[in-house]
């Protein structure tokens, strides 16, 4: 017998993942316009995919709010101006948004995970593209030797 899943708490996780999303859509536009120097054009090309990216996130899980018949949040998560825009710096702060939005995933994981193959497969797909961002933004912080 499969277990029932507390549809509250699951929307509640996913309007946590959607003002994540959506705070993330506006740090890299933001990172995006503040990138200066030679290798400009591929990091402001990469930052803005990384956003618009975020935006399609946001978007799925809202989708997902509104089958569960609750209501999308208007927030978004806190952003935090450091006033620091080396590419280093940019990366560093990218790596604890994308870590902090893979624990959400896996928050939203165990609300489901025996009880909506649906959502349990959105959150592995989810938690699989986070964890590729974090190892790839963990590859761009390492020193060439």
């Amino acid at each position: 017998m499969q277990k029932k899943m507390d549809v509250n708490k699951v929307v509640e996780a996913l309007n946590l993942i959607l003002e994540g999303e959506l705070a993330g859509v506006v740090r890299y536009t933001h990172y995006s316009l503040m990138v200066f120097g030679h290798n400009r054009i591929p990091i402001v090309s990469w930052l803005r995919e990384q956003a618009t990216e975020s935006l399609a996130h946001a978007a799925t899980a809202g989708e997902h709010i509104t089958t569960l018949e609750g209501h999308p949040s208007l927030k978004i998560s806190k952003l935090l101006e450091t006033h620091k825009h080396s590419i280093n710096d940019i990366l560093k702060e990218s790596l604890v948004h994308e870590t902090e939005q893979l624990g959400n995933y896996r928050k939203l994981l165990e609300l489901v995970e025996g009880k909506s193959v649906f959502l349990e497969e959105y959150c592995r797909t989810m938690i699989h593209d986070e964890e590729v961002h974090v190892s790839e933004v963990h590859k761009m912080l390492r020193k060439p030797e």
